[in-house]
């Protein structure tokens, strides 16, 4: 039987490096209760602090470097005890994340001290070359704040002054709002944690909902098309609930720089979660399909991210994109030990797990969701993963769908209007039809791309990332963006009583 969909040859380079904000985070372990927050609690909220709005002492605002974010940059008198300067505001005292947006284009590392209320909490963090002044990455670390007003100071340690500065970004305990912070009548800050009961997703409530998104392309292509006005766009134009970070691991992915595609993935979550966006975390392998010949990078990756981001409440973590070529029993042994480390840092986040044959439940190696009835994984919270491309898969894997799902608690974490390939016509009838099945038994799901790749499958017009936009609107949309748009704009039923 035709495989459901063919491995996505490597299109295009990394693109313009000056979009990627990578996050070079240094962790801090949370305490045992912190792992397990109530069940009300709300997603912590990150905000940007722009530099040029930021206390400047021997420094000046500049616009002349592409690649930053609001108005400007601070550029730094290259002298020692030039200084940024911004007040930080935090609802109540705790640990908080500050992510530090800069370019260096010159050779030397401008190392700069790190200030909180005064006190020092990094001596001459480095700040090293990035390539060009049009470079913007991000480097953390993690602090206590207290409760109200917090000063937070970068200064220069060296007679070359600072980096360019674009922005600080803080993720404070509950956000600056209060609990729940702005993310309070959003998607995630409506439903809270999630919980699988039976065969459904539920929220906070106990109440089954459906979330419904969009996946990003593969980072290492298209990570600029993840920018701050895109993901505006994608929660308040397109009213998404839930964005899918597909991180590959061969490909150029992951492998060929764990700390650099891991640290981007922080980064994506803390934009997301700012939004108020669920957050599926996709370990996207592809090509080998046996999930096994990852098992240790998965163990290295998951281990961090669910620790750094335990606390939170709108994530769901993604362990195995496309198994193919694959037993069910050696997906399910490779879930059976990946699941366990997962939950040592983080016992209550749900766990979606692939299925045989490319995530089809098997139907597209002429199986079907009986080996997995008949053989579930050993594990709780978890849901299985089914995939579809409307103008390649038919009755049949629409009625395994169907089928399966008064069985099985399932999630679209991918599909498409068109072919397998993500490409060729659109085949809107059959996309409806599953849409219609998916609403009438609360089956979440998430359509591929959020990008402007050539293949009509992805949203964005090609040329639409590199310019930055428009994101807005349908303008900027191919036809299977203007009609996924539409899908996801009608309204949520997310009952809270």
């Amino acid at each position: 039987m035709t495989s459901l969909r063919s491995p996505r040859p490597t299109w295009r380079g990394l693109g313009t490096a000056g979009v990627l904000a990578f996050a070079l985070a240094a962790t801090l372990p949370l305490s045992s209760a912190a792992s397990a927050p109530a069940a009300t609690s709300a997603p912590r909220a990150a905000v940007v602090h722009e530099a040029e709005a930021a206390t400047v002492s021997r420094g000046v605002v500049e616009s002349n470097h592409a690649g930053f974010t609001g108005s400007g940059f601070v550029n730094y008198e290259n002298e020692t005890g030039s200084y940024v300067q911004w007040t930080v505001n935090a609802t109540a005292a705790g640990p908080a994340s500050l992510a530090l947006r800069f370019a260096n284009g010159t050779a030397a590392d401008r190392a700069m001290d790190i200030t909180v209320n005064g006190v020092k909490v990094a001596a001459a963090k480095s700040f090293a070359g990035t390539g060009a002044w049009t470079n913007w990455v991000t480097t953390s670390l993690d602090v206590a704040l207290k409760a109200g007003s917090n000063t937070v100071r970068a200064t220069a340690t060296t007679s070359d002054g600072g980096p360019n500065v674009d922005h600080l970004s803080v993720d404070t305990p509950g956000g600056p709002g209060g609990p729940g912070g702005p993310s309070a009548n959003t998607p995630a800050g409506i439903n809270g944690r999630l919980k699988v009961c039976g065969t459904k997703l539920c929220n906070q409530y106990g109440k089954p909902i459906q979330l419904r998104g969009m996946s990003s392309h593969g980072t290492q292509w298209y990570g600029q098309c993840l920018t701050g006005g895109s993901l505006d766009a994608l929660a308040k134009d397109w009213n998404a609930d839930v964005l899918r970070v597909s991180t590959y691991v061969q490909e150029g992915g992951y492998e060929t720089d764990p700390r650099r595609f891991t640290d981007l993935v922080h980064s994506l979550i803390e934009q997301a979660t700012a939004r108020g966006l669920y957050v599926i975390v996709d370990w996207h392998q592809l090509t080998p399909g046996d999930p096994n010949h990852n098992l240790a990078r998965a163990k290295t990756f998951f281990t961090e991210i669910a620790q750094r981001h335990r606390d939170k409440t709108n994530l769901l973590y993604e362990i195995a994109n496309e198994p193919n070529g694959v037993s069910w029993s050696k997906i399910k042994s490779y879930a059976e030990q990946l699941i366990p480390v997962v939950r040592q840092q983080d016992p209550n986040t749900p766990i979606l797990v692939g299925t045989r044959a490319w995530s089809s439940l098997g139907v597209s190696d002429g199986s079907s969701e009986s080996e997995i009835t008949a053989g579930p994984v050993n594990a709780a919270n978890i849901m299985y993963t089914f995939h579809f491309y409307a103008a390649s898969h038919d009755a049949e894997y629409l009625d395994t769908l169907s089928r399966a799902a008064d069985k099985l608690p399932l999630f679209v974490t991918e599909f498409g209007t068109q072919n397998s390939a993500g490409e060729g016509a659109n085949d809107f009838t059959m996309s409806k039809r599953y849409l219609d099945l998916m609403a009438a038994k609360k089956i979440s799901w998430v359509n591929w791309n959020f990008s402007d790749d050539e293949r009509s499958g992805a949203v964005f017009k090609p040329g639409t990332c590199d310019a930055n936009g428009p994101w807005t609107g349908t303008a900027p949309l191919k036809p299977a963006g203007v009609w996924i748009r539409d899908q996801i704009r009608t309204p949520d039923n997310f009952p809270t009583g």
